[in-house]
């Protein structure tokens, strides 16, 4: 009985230890976050951001996890060179002062063991503000020329940019509200 109650407490300490969530590192050449934004009430302006970093510790087996990503705000690309100079600007988001847009958060609500919600606070020009993002969808696969793991999501979520001081154009008759869309890719580090 002893044996077995051993071997039992053995194997559910193996189990558990392989349950162990899994440190990944941000893709920064998959990871493009874009978001839309109300241009007057006429029409909707799109863009990205094109440089990001971070890391993820996820749990497959729970479906939970944390998530910390950082954007460099000079990297926004409206396809309008103009556009996204002003915005670069002391007028907008101020990337002298204000460099990177954080969002830190926990993977939650998992479905058959995927999460469903991504749960924080994204900081933008030093203001922090609570943020929830609806995961669509979250898969891991082996990296095929890396040899470990490899997974992707796409998120989406929306905020209103004057509670991060950016009201321009509000006096316009311009919406606050801007619509997110993140695709991440991340690696399981070595």
């Amino acid at each position: 009985m002893t044996t077995c109650l051993t071997a039992t407490a053995l194997l559910l300490a193996a189990s558990a230890a392989g349950a162990a969530p899994t440190a990944y590192t941000i893709d920064p050449t998959h990871t493009f976050p874009s978001f839309e934004a109300d241009h007057m009430g006429i029409s909707v302006w799109r863009g990205k951001l094109n440089k990001s970093s971070g890391k993820v510790l996820y749990d497959k087996t729970a479906g939970t996890g944390t998530v910390e990503i950082a954007t460099e705000l000079a990297s926004i690309d409206f396809g309008m060179d103009a556009l996204a100079t002003w915005a670069r600007g002391k007028d907008f988001f101020n990337v002298k002062k204000f460099p990177r847009a954080v969002f830190k958060g926990s993977l939650q609500s998992p479905v058959n063991g995927v999460p469903t919600q991504l749960v924080g606070e994204l900081t933008l020009r030093g203001v922090t503000r609570p943020l929830t993002l609806v995961v669509h969808s979250l898969k891991c696969i082996p990296h095929p020329m890396l040899k470990r793991d490899y997974c992707g999501a796409d998120a989406s979520g929306s905020f209103n940019r004057d509670d991060f001081g950016l009201d321009a154009g509000k006096d316009y008759g311009f919406k606050m509200n801007v619509d997110l869309r993140i695709q991440v890719e991340a690696i399981a580090q070595p």
